[in-house]
């Protein structure tokens, strides 16, 4: 049973009054519900009686709880009177494993049923066609359109990250602007498409944006002569449905992309649907015990120490159901790469993995009985960092500074790595931590103007900036650490002027650096001029929350995964999935697409 179909049976109670009227009511809220994300079926849910107001928007959010275990309930709707038994449900994800499908008009994907099974096709047609095949592909075919059409949407700002997207399309809701979040490569904030849906419209927004000195959002136009279309090939015959749902009696798929032989294997329904950016996503919906199974191997490794693995499972699992609203703007929950969870379907999947999942099966991390904010990296470099080091928004109190270490190796306290001497002293110790061993626990990378000016030619382009244009870079200075070393601040003087980087646009901006835990060393390579700059710091990622190399030396020490949990994230609490755990409980985004 899905998350979506749970909403559903907890809005079909108190039908047997009035029966017609039960009727209209019983049928119209399923029908919008179903078709309703989980965030905002929970977050929206009203009283059948028609003489209900609606529930304040903070009320609303407070009660975004979910059943992980539905006991008996009884469907009451017009003349039917019956009772769903107990049963243990569990939540239905939905995946974009191929999420922008079409792109390029080479674009393949090729689907198998395993032996003995056949795919079952079913197209949005008129007549709701079904195909029964062995094999299937889906071609991209670009197609002429009618007429030229113009396509344009207001990018208000460009980020790096989620976090910081969210964070942002917050403040612009603040001052009365409609928006919505969308990844068509980096992730966007958009003016709200439906509600500025005229070239007048969106031209005045960009000019009143304009007077008051935003002069970094611009209009993203393209003029299309020609779309991509899919095709849908089975038995030679071509089918053309821009909707598309496989199924298989042994809910199992192989997948290959492009003439790959490689295929991997997936549990569940495969479904094609179109995207916001004019092409198409492939979606898996698994159920979230078998999502992880493609998820824990490939984030932890396949041969590591078990409670580090059962750690994983369970930060995962927290992860995945807190994170459901990621794509709201087109219609599916999670990603199948680093900008989410890594997910490669049944492929890969190990039975170490699988015992840690089916041990803490229904388990997540919890603050105040709220899902915690999973957020986790591979190397933190020694210590961990708090959620503003990184990203615009609100501190988490379970998402605070914490020295990657079992034993005593340096006291934040009475040491804070602002101080740029601290810093580097810090840097240079390279024994005692829990990544110690790790080729990303400590790393020189050096970079050339040359080189560096590219890359921030690069970041600035993409993120449509006038900086773009900038020549000759003169020099770099770190201008503000925080307490855990993390870059807040990093001034670069070009012949355009100074500009300053903040936080993760330090990442994105430069290619040497693996995280923002660095300093910056001049090099001169026996010239009397500036040749560029050693980049020197430790960590790969963002360093927040849990390290997963620190946790496999947790692990080899015996340290429980409660412990390994309670150490990177501070008092928090392991709890089974119920009604009193709360998914999400922030200033919600209107983000249901267009």
């Amino acid at each position: 049973m899905t998350v979506r179909e749970l909403a559903v049976i907890k809005t079909q109670r108190n039908c047997n009054d009035k029966q017609t009227v039960e009727d209209t009511y019983c049928a119209t809220a399923t029908h919008q519900l179903s078709r309703r994300r989980f965030y905002s079926s929970h977050l929206s849910l009203l009283s059948l009686s028609s003489g209900t107001q609606p529930l304040h928007r903070k009320t609303r959010q407070k009660r975004s709880h979910f059943s992980f275990w539905i006991t008996t309930i009884f469907i009451l709707c017009g003349t039917a009177t019956g009772a769903m038994a107990a049963q243990k449900s569990e939540p239905e994800l939905k995946i974009g494993i191929v999420q922008r499908f079409g792109a390029k008009p080479t674009d393949v994907l090729s689907l198998q049923a395993t032996p003995g099974d056949r795919l079952t096709i079913q197209t949005k047609a008129g007549d709701e066609a079904t195909l029964q095949a062995t094999n299937v592909k889906l071609e991209t075919v670009m197609q002429p359109l009618p007429k030229v059409t113009l396509a344009e949407r207001v990018v208000l700002s460009t980020h790096r990250s989620f976090e910081t997207a969210e964070d942002t399309a917050k403040q612009w809701q603040k001052i009365g602007i409609e928006v919505e979040i969308a990844q068509p490569e980096r992730w966007q904030v958009w003016a709200k498409r439906d509600i500025y849906n005229s070239p007048l419209l969106r031209r005045l927004l960009l000019l009143s944006l304009k007077v008051k000195g935003n002069n970094d959002a611009y209009l993203d136009t393209q003029v299309l002569q020609e779309a991509p279309t899919v095709n849908l090939v089975v038995d030679g015959k071509r089918y053309s449905h821009p909707e598309i749902d496989i199924t298989t009696n042994k809910n199992l798929i192989q997948l290959s992309e492009g003439n790959q032989r490689d295929r991997r294997l997936y549990a569940g329904k495969i479904r094609l649907q179109p995207n916001a950016y004019g092409t198409y996503t492939l979606i898996n919906e698994v159920p979230l015990e078998t999502y992880l199974r493609g998820v824990v191997p490939h984030e932890i490794g396949a041969n590591v120490p078990y409670s580090a693995v059962e750690a994983q499972a369970i930060i995962a699992r927290t992860y995945a159901l807190r994170n459901l609203r990621r794509f709201a703007i087109d219609n599916y929950e999670l990603c199948a790469d680093t900008q989410c969870q890594v997910y490669k379907g049944l492929s890969g999947a190990v039975p170490l993995a699988d015992r840690a999942i089916a041990a803490t099966s229904g388990r997540v991390l919890t603050y105040n009985n709220q899902l915690v904010d999973a957020l986790y990296s591979s190397t933190t470099g020694g210590v961990t960092a708090a959620f503003s080091d990184v990203w615009q928004g609100t501190d988490r109190p379970y998402l605070q500074p914490v020295v990657d270490a079992a034993g005593s190796v340096w006291n934040l306290s009475g040491q804070s790595l602002a101080e740029e001497t601290n810093f580097q002293r810090f840097i240079s110790l390279k024994q005692g931590f829990n990544e110690v061993g790790w080729s990303m626990f400590r790393w020189r990378k050096e970079s050339s103007l040359v080189q560096i000016t590219e890359d921030l030619q690069r970041f600035f382009k993409a993120n449509n900036s006038p900086w773009a244009n900038l020549k000759q870079i003169n020099q770099m200075q770190v201008v503000e650490r925080s307490p855990s070393g993390r870059i807040l601040k990093l001034a670069v003087e070009t012949d355009l002027g100074t500009v300053v980087l903040e936080k993760d646009e330090v990442r994105s901006a430069f290619s040497a650096p693996r995280s923002t835990l660095f300093y910056l060393q001049p090099l001169n390579k026996g010239a009397n001029s500036l040749w560029g700059y050693a980049f020197v710091g430790g960590g790969f990622g963002h360093g927040v929350g849990l390290s997963q190399t620190g946790s496999q030396r947790l692990a080899k020490l015996g340290w429980s995964s409660e412990r390994i949990l309670n150490f990177y994230y501070p008092g928090t609490q392991i709890q089974p999935l119920s009604d009193h755990i709360t998914f999400y409980d922030e200033e919600p985004l209107a983000m249901t697409g267009k």
